[in-house]
């Protein structure tokens, strides 16, 4: 069985966290050093996660309540969640399902006089185009946050020039992953000053808890291996459990779901100095070749897809197929046509949702559509050549609808 997503990091990286977790040197050089090797410098900040530099730029900004925070319709649930714990109002704006960008036309419909900001995601491992975006905030006055999370594509990364803040994360799943941290770059150096005075206050995560994040991650990477993998999904079969929710244990955070003050303690922590030592190592050895292979086969297997395909995001730019999503009619019979073949899809394996507009904002209806279709492939990386044609075939088959299958035959 192939796996729907492979782990971006050697057994080695992680036996060095885990020695780390042993070691009694501080953080405050290794942040420096982590700033350094990615390109933030002073501009910089690592923290736990992408949803505590989020949270943390909200409260240093001077928001106040009932202001409005314009953001891509398909994002962390969290992300929405975290600015209406502070009392602002989080309008999504739907996207064009080919660039995975907010729309100008459905920027300017959704924005009032009580706009502040505007939050966009890149997603899937490809970037988009923020000109229009970051032209749109200037005509109006927002400050713009770009969310990078799914977008890492090497040290040297700062985000678009206009944006206000650029967000990079290093969990579980990312690009480059340390278990855990991301390294956000802020433009406004008194909002920056702030947002580390802020988080000075907050408690150290506990090496133990890291700890336990490293022991997932050797798991991670063993289960990741077919035979291995196989047998999982065999095993779960038969004993009646849900393979999804133990990959999700495994991976997330788990602060979907939990009362807000919960949400709020875990991402108000400071990284460990395990976490960012494993962090400065990722930087300073990534695997720019790996990142090639990557997109390449992402590519190859793009290409070979059919017309009923539908790829979220094939006009945006950089795609790195970080995960690779497609939408079709009927994403539940793939995803079983697909394990029955071999290959495990799935419908979940990014926390990313539709958001939910508020009373009175226009309803982000493409959004919607597209994320009640979608199926992540398994990873293209590291698939034999004739196995990646045998999966584009298979989604090429079950993709079809029934009205057509017929016609297509004759």
């Amino acid at each position: 069985m192939y796996v729907r997503h492979r782990l971006d990091a050697s057994l080695g990286d992680v036996l060095f966290g885990a020695a780390a977790c042993a070691g009694v040197w501080g953080r405050d050089g290794l942040v420096a050093r982590a700033l350094a090797s990615c390109g933030a410098g002073r501009d910089g900040l690592v923290c736990l996660s992408v949803r505590t530099g989020w949270d943390l730029w909200l409260g240093a900004s001077g928001l106040g309540e009932g202001d409005e925070v314009l953001a891509s319709a398909i994002t962390h649930p969290e992300m929405g969640r975290i600015a209406r714990l502070r009392g602002l109002r989080v309008v999504p704006v739907d996207l064009d399902p080919a660039t995975l960008a907010p729309g100008v036309g459905a920027l300017e419909a959704s924005v009032s006089a009580r706009t502040r900001v505007v939050l966009v995601a890149h997603l899937f491992g490809g970037r988009l185009d923020l000109g229009p975006v970051s032209r749109f905030c200037g005509e109006h006055g927002l400050s713009l946050v770009e969310d990078c999370a799914q977008a890492f594509a090497g040290p040297g990364e700062v985000g678009h020039p206009e944006a206000d803040v650029s967000m990079y994360s290093f969990g579980t799943l990312k690009t480059a992953t340390a278990f855990g941290g991301a390294v956000l770059r802020v433009r406004d150096g008194e909002v920056l000053g702030r947002m580390r005075e802020i988080e000075a206050d907050y408690p150290v995560q506990t090496r133990r808890e890291y700890a336990g994040r490293l022991l997932k991650g050797i798991l991670l990477l063993g289960a990741s291996r077919p035979g291995v993998y196989g047998f999982l999904i065999r095993a779960c079969a038969r004993l009646g459990l849900d393979l999804d929710g133990l990959v999700d244990v495994a991976t997330k955070s788990h602060a979907v779901g939990v009362p807000d003050g919960e949400l709020l303690r875990r991402i108000r922590r400071r990284p460990c100095a395990p976490l960012i030592s494993l962090l400065l190592r990722r930087l300073r050895r990534f695997d720019r070749g790996r990142l090639a292979a990557r997109t390449a086969a992402g590519e190859r297997l793009s290409d070979a897809l059919g017309p009923y395909v539908m790829r979220p995001g094939s006009g945006s730019l950089g795609r790195t197929h970080w995960i690779f999503p497609v939408v079709v009619h009927d994403p539940d019979e793939l995803v079983e046509g697909l394990r029955r073949r071999g290959f495990d899809a799935s419908r979940a394996t990014s926390s990313i949702v539709a958001l939910s507009p508020p009373d009175g904002a226009p309803e982000p209806f493409e959004a919607a559509r597209m994320m009640a279709g979608i199926v992540f492939l398994p990873a293209p990386i590291g698939l034999p050549e004739k196995e990646m044609g045998r999966l584009a075939s298979v989604v090429n088959g079950l993709a079809v609808p029934r009205r057509d299958a017929g016609r297509l035959l004759a």
